[in-house]
């Protein structure tokens, strides 16, 4: 490829040039490769630089091509499970009885946290999720990221992924890196497809209909259209709790069988649309837009209530709760709990069955319950622009690019099967909560400009600078009065709130908002015809903690044709989000084996400033990276080692026990604070340093062979992370969690084998050892089956495709096509509270296999 700019005509250099600015991407030249397209095209990104989009090999920083080919070769229509199979250092994991990370899973990039990747849209930046990871598993605790999983293959070109710090050039979250969604924008063709699947269980049946379509928009403008329609059902790895079986055991007629199930949700309607839209305006000007919409409704279980022994709404301790509804606690005593089925002690039948006043939530739910999370989740963005040269004056042959956009994401919450139990017998008719939602909504006004400045070197200077403007909020809205009230048995020892996820108060009910304003200037050029220089500048005002300003430093070297260097070095941040710094929130968590009610307070609350909370502020960090490129015919292979240092990480803080001293601090500025006593609190805070090391390896090699034509494929990552400083609120086990949570070897090998009729794919997917867990329970119940070291494993996913004709394709393929089992927990304490066979934070599904049939239709 040749390295100036000279040598291109005058529009392919427009294009180039006014799609590289802060907010915008000139898709139709970042090429995908796949099957409709020639082998010989070259990769182009346009992340990582805001020269011209370069190739793969020339760029200065690592960076990853995927095309939507590649991508769809999965048995997952998840975009965040096909990202996984192809990237090995991007981790996500199923997260079952996690509140609504259960429907919004967090990731993670070179084993930082969901949030500490940015990412784009067409080179825009992505809204965030209104959904924060309460329970993230150690990494992503408290984790507020965009939802990826909206966007679907159907939709996408390709992604480019830029696996190095970024946030001199884009600004917050790009700490580990940027993703960078580019859609399709074709003026003709598109495709239909549909694709059935479920588990070799016989469960998590799914169905996807999806469907793309270009169409003319004048004589050169475009609108690409693409639809994507899904349904799964439930799945269930699940075992019969002990203490349920018990419960049957003794008498009690009303247990189901499992009493709680552990797996994967049930989706119902997941509906997404994606339009990208460009009208030339002529004189070298360009008119875009492109967004969304998407809504989907997901319903998954929480742990079960166990009439015995669920305390704050069976029990205090060894007694049986019992509430009295006309106020008189002293005509309703609590019953102590003699035998293993309290429904045939004596004292129960003439105290409260058979008493009006005096009541226990036996004479609801004899069998204990288990509530079920409903949430609803609708994503909305949409961004427009215009583009193009500026002819004449100081600025001739410069070009420009001016836009706005918007993007919203909503998350409903609606519990069934519960009960607050402050209410007592006074419950909804069907034990249903609308529990309230969260909002977050974003805004950004982008001004770029770049320019070739001629210094006397090898090749123009390109020199980029650019304006920004953010705005970001957060919103709670209450639900509806049952969800929080406090009712009349709420001084007699019962939880307030819908159980399970309670819902949010009056109080809690508001928008919190931040602005920002940001400048970059950014230079890059070859110096010589050998060497790549270049520099980023960024300067940020937050309205919230104040300005920050980072840099970037990149360079390469071509030793030979085939070899070259590379090296960069940045300094980074990450704003807190405004959901971190204002979110409240009750669930129901798991502590030292026993179901607690934990509330989620923002850090400057009087409950946090008491246990010391204070104001957010931005996390900091530093990256080097050294690589390698060589490429010689058909063999590429990129190595890059890196360095990330990362210090006031903000995160959730572990459970904090609120105790009588805290109440009497409390006192006439928290209302009712005794209603806190004996529970657990947390906030958000500032806490502790990591550093994560790691290398990538990339190779391709494509020969002839088997009389068609073969592309070997290997990515391997190595990356761990090491927490220097822990600080004040991040206990041992959650630095094992860190450290050793996501497996520090990743590795990927593909093998595609093309026919004229038939082709075919078989990838095994590598993971190394790592921390088996569950949910946040400590590393000193290990012995009781909580959490081990588990050891590596290997999975093999496969394809065959049958080219019925130009237009009509049939598939069939499995992923984990041998059924390799994921870590079994240990039969002892974990084994019966989870009801469920596996660990929650294995590195792949633990489902097991699932085989799925395709039919597409292009045209």
């Amino acid at each position: 490829m040749n390295k100036t700019l000279n040598t291109l005509s005058k529009s392919v250099k427009y294009i180039l040039a006014a799609s590289v600015t802060t907010g915008s991407v000139t898709s139709s030249l970042a090429i995908a490769q796949d099957s409709s397209q020639t082998d010989n095209i070259e990769k182009i990104a346009v992340v990582g630089s805001r020269a011209a989009p370069r190739s793969v090999a020339e760029s200065p920083v690592p960076i990853d091509i995927i095309g939507a080919d590649e991508l769809s070769k999965n048995g997952s229509s998840d975009m965040l499970d096909q990202l996984q199979a192809t990237i090995p250092s991007f981790n996500v994991r199923q997260q079952p009885i996690s509140d609504a990370a259960s429907f919004i899973r967090p990731v993670n990039l070179r084993g930082l946290s969901s949030d500490s990747t940015l990412i784009l849209l067409n080179g825009k930046r992505r809204h965030r999720a209104s959904v924060i990871a309460f329970q993230g598993g150690g990494v992503n605790d408290g984790a507020q990221g965009p939802d990826i999983s909206v966007i679907p293959s159907v939709a996408l070109k390709q992604v480019e992924v830029l696996r190095d710090g970024a946030a001199a050039q884009y600004g917050s979250d790009a700490i580990a890196g940027v993703m960078n969604f580019v859609l399709k924008d074709s003026a003709d063709g598109g495709s239909v497809s549909v694709r059935h699947g479920e588990y070799y269980e016989g469960d998590g049946d799914q169905l996807v209909v999806d469907g793309n379509v270009g169409l003319p928009f004048t004589r050169d403008g475009s609108v690409n259209l693409s639809f994507q329609y899904k349904t799964a059902d439930a799945t269930s790895r699940s075992v019969q709790r002990p203490d349920a079986q018990a419960l049957a055991d003794a008498g009690n007629m009303s247990i189901n069988s499992p009493a709680q199930t552990w797996g994967n949700p049930e989706i119902d309607d997941d509906l997404t649309l994606f339009g990208n839209v460009k009208l030339d305006l002529g004189d070298d000007k360009e008119f875009y837009m492109f967004g969304n919409y998407s809504d989907r409704v997901a319903t998954g279980g929480y742990y079960y209530r166990n009439p015995q022994n669920r305390g704050g709404v069976y029990t205090d301790e060894d007694m049986l709760l019992v509430g009295a509804m006309d106020g008189n606690a002293d005509a309703c005593p609590n019953i102590l709990i003699t035998s293993d089925n309290v429904l045939s002690q004596q004292n129960y039948i003439d105290n409260v069955q058979n008493n009006d006043n005096c009541w226990a939530f036996n004479e609801l739910f004899p069998g204990g319950y288990t509530p079920q999370f409903t949430g609803e989740i609708n994503d909305t963005s949409l961004t427009m622009g215009t583009k193009g040269e500026i002819k004449g004056g100081v600025l001739d042959g410069a070009f420009f690019d001016l836009s706005g956009s918007v993007g919203r994401n909503k998350s409903t919450y609606t519990l069934v099967d519960t009960v607050n139990p402050s209410l007592g017998a006074n419950q909804p008719d069907d034990n249903s909560f609308q529990a309230g939602s969260y909002i977050q909504l974003e805004k950004a006004f982008n001004a770029d400009l770049t320019k070739g400045v001629d210094l006397g070197f090898y090749e123009p200077v390109n020199v980029a600078a650019g304006l920004e403007w953010r705005q970001e909020s957060f919103e709670i809205v209450s639900g509806e009065q049952a969800s929080w009230q406090q009712g009349p048995l709420a001084t007699q020892g019962f939880s307030v709130g819908s159980h399970g996820f309670a819902g949010f108060s009056p109080e809690a009910q508001g928008i919190s908002k931040r602005q920002s304003i940001a400048a970059y200037v950014d230079v890059e050029a070859y110096i010589t015809e050998d060497l790549l220089l270049g520099a980023a500048l960024r300067y940020e005002d937050f309205s919230s903690f104040g300005n920050t300003t980072n840099y970037k430093l990149t360079a390469q070297y071509s030793i030979t044709d085939e070899l070259s260097l590379r090296a960069s070095h940045s300094t980074g941040f990450r704003a807190p989000t405004v959901g971190q710094a204002n979110v409240v929130n009750t669930q129901t968590s798991l502590v030292s084996g026993e179901l607690v009610q934990s509330a989620t307070f923002p850090p400057t609350h009087p409950v946090s400033t008491i246990k010391g909370g204070r104001e957010l502020s931005p996390e900091e960090s530093e990256s080097f990276a050294l690589g390698m490129v060589y490429q010689n015919g058909d063999f590429f292979m990129t190595i890059d080692a890196y360095s990330i240092e990362v210090s006031d990480r903000i995160a959730q803080t572990d459970k904090i026990d609120i105790v009588q001293a805290d109440v009497d601090a409390l006192q006439g500025v928290y209302p009712s604070p005794e209603l806190l006593l004996g529970g657990k609190i947390t906030f958000f805070a500032n806490d502790f340093d990591t550093k994560t090391q790691g290398i990538d390896v990339v190779a391709n090699y494509g020969m002839n062979l088997f009389e068609g034509t073969t592309k070997f494929s290997l990515a391997y990552n190595y990356n761990a992370t090491e927490v220097e400083d822990p600080g004040q609120f991040t206990s041992g086990f959650k630095v094992r969690r860190l450290e050793e949570g996501i497996p520090e070897h990743r590795a990927t090998f593909t093998m595609n084998q093309s026919w004229d009729y038939v082709s075919m794919f078989v990838r095994a997917n590598y993971f190394g050892e790592w921390f088996a867990t569950h949910a946040d329970e400590p590393d000193e119940f290990s012995s009781y089956g909580w959490s081990e070291t588990a050891g590596s494993s290997m999975t093999i996913d496969a394809e065959v495709s049958y080219f019925v004709n130009d237009n009509i394709t049939l598939s069939i393929g499995a992923n984990n096509i041998l059924d390799r089992e994921a870590q079994k927990l240990q039969q002892g304490g974990a084994y019966g509270v989870v009801s469920g066979k596996y660990y929650e934070s294995g590195p792949f599904d633990y489902n097991g296999g699932f085989y799925y049939v395709k039919a597409s239709y292009t045209f």
